[in-house]
């Protein structure tokens, strides 16, 4: 562990610019669940185990239409949760290294939790690719509106993940709000917001003449962030207990959790 966070602290003392990548396995260290398997998903929320539904049909726009109450009790949820969670102190590590470099740091995360924002990492430099939960649409697209869901404060029923409060509504047409959330099967996300981030990440990295990838719980099962980071001009640090491996020559890997690795690669920094 030593040896690589020595050679992981050098490829950021080379570089000008940081691109933060991070899956779902960023937030493990925060205390946010692990949905891996359908044993570990069914294991946050029994009352779809008990009905057998996985997150894949849960998690699908079919579900809002067929039934809304469970679709938004499965999301009130998440949003609640992640509304009172503390991020880990790793994302402060991520903030400080990218404050050194003459580019700054930008971010690309698959997850909808909205943790970069909290931790301080500056909105117009994040990257949600799957969307964000803290935002809305309209669920039957009578427009192309995205707002925030800051107003919203659902309760949840958590024994059977069942909304037991007033469903969010589109402003226009009153219909139910859903997520601006890239679901499973899902035809009719905007994609507006996220596209608008992609355009100043690109026109970030064209500023950036030696970049570092630093990756954090990114897994094969869904690999858009791990794609990025190994199709990227820079060197790649992939921080990963499970999935460490790594095309040739392409960087470090850290076959640790995301906290104990960045504190790791800190120490070498100092």
């Amino acid at each position: 562990m030593e040896t690589a966070a020595a050679a992981c602290a050098e490829l950021i003392r080379q570089a000008d610019g940081l691109l933060v990548t991070a899956g779902a396995g960023i937030g493990v260290d925060s205390g946010l669940p692990d949905f891996r398997g359908p044993q570990g998903f069914w294991g946050v929320y029994p009352a779809l185990g008990r009905a057998r539904i996985g997150f894949e049909q849960i998690a699908n726009p079919a579900a809002f239409a067929a039934r809304p109450a469970l679709a938004w009790g499965f999301y009130g949820h998440r949003l609640n949760l992640y509304r009172r969670t503390v991020p880990h102190a790793g994302f402060s590590i991520l903030r400080q290294i990218g404050e050194r470099l003459p580019q700054g740091v930008f971010v690309f995360t698959s997850n909808v939790d909205g943790q970069f924002q909290k931790a301080g990492f500056a909105a117009e430099r994040i990257v949600e690719c799957h969307g964000s939960i803290h935002h809305l649409q309209c669920l039957d697209a009578c427009h192309d509106g995205i707002w925030p869901a800051d107003d919203y404060r659902p309760l949840v029923d958590e024994e059977r993940c069942q909304l037991s409060s007033e469903f969010p509504r589109c402003p226009r047409c009153q219909a139910i709000a859903r997520p601006n959330i890239l679901m499973f099967g899902d035809w009719g996300w905007l994609a507006e917001r996220t596209d608008a981030q992609e355009a100043r990440l690109h026109a970030w990295l064209r500023e950036v003449r030696r970049l570092v990838v630093v990756e954090i719980g990114a897994g094969t099962n869904i690999p858009t962030v791990r794609m990025l980071g190994e199709r990227s001009r820079g060197q790649l640090i992939r921080i990963n207990p499970s999935e460490p491996q790594l095309p040739p020559g392409k960087g470090v890997a850290l076959a640790t959790g995301g906290l104990a690795g960045l504190r790791a690669i800190a120490a070498c920094l100092e």
